[in-house]
């Protein structure tokens, strides 16, 4: 965690989001206390549908049944 004073993160704002947005809080300090914190915001997963995927992965076709059906309408 690094520590800077009001003066400077306004002038590096960018920087210090970069910063944050890598892993490591940026602290904002007026007049030598801590007054504001930038942290990077953890990405929020869909939770995934099992029998949803499931259904879906059960209804595809195989590689081998679309060869043998196209080989099946192309010769005839």
């Amino acid at each position: 965690m690094t520590a800077k004073n009001l003066a400077k993160p306004k002038a590096h704002l960018s920087e210090l989001v970069e910063l944050a947005a890598t892993g490591k809080p940026q602290i904002i300090m007026r007049r030598g206390k801590p007054v504001a914190q930038i942290v990077a915001i953890e990405p929020k997963h869909k939770p995934i549908d099992h029998a949803r995927l499931r259904s879906l992965t059960d209804s595809m076709t195989t590689g081998r049944e679309v060869i043998t059906q196209t080989r099946e309408e192309t010769r005839y």
